[in-house]
């Protein structure tokens, strides 16, 4: 797969879904373990959006770190600061079972059934909009607005 190259735009998109992330693998001083590529691999393939914290690294270790996690997971940089890295990898295709409803079991119900709640939904709404009523919607009442009463200011007017 080559390198995945990212636009401005798509960048700043994914900063902005990053920004509510919490880091989901912390690399710490054994550093890039085979056991951390693939807790980031498990974590790209369910997210493709991820942040990784590096502990007691310097800046120059963490800049190789991000690179070589780039490179050996086919994965985007996204931005780092200062000790959080963001990643982003599309999903790898995986054979996907299409999961169609069932149909039902008798067509001629379930669509009677369908039209008979959208009927009372139009008459409910035609009630109280014909006749400016409000809908008590535990009890199914209809009652009319209370009007305001209007109380006098005080002072003689």
């Amino acid at each position: 797969m080559p390198k995945i190259e990212l636009t401005p735009a798509v960048r700043q998109e994914l900063r902005a879904r990053a920004h509510a992330l919490n880091p989901v693998v912390t690399i710490a001083d054994n550093g890039l373990t085979p056991n951390v590529l693939a807790e980031l691999e498990r974590s790209l393939q369910a997210h493709e959006l991820i942040k990784v914290r590096v502990q007691g690294a310097e800046r120059e270790v963490r800049d190789a770190l991000l690179s070589d996690i780039c490179t050996k997971l086919e994965a985007a940089p996204v931005q780092r600061i200062g000790n959080i890295l963001i990643l982003w990898r599309p999903r790898k295709d995986a054979p996907e079972k299409k999961k169609e409803a069932p149909p039902p079991k008798n067509p001629a119900t379930a669509q009677s059934a369908a039209a008979f709640a959208a009927a009372a939904r139009r008459a409910a709404l035609a009630k109280t909009v014909a006749g400016q009523k409000h809908v008590d919607s535990r009890r199914g009442n209809f009652s009319r607005p209370q009007t305001r009463q209007r109380i006098a200011p005080r002072g003689g007017r």
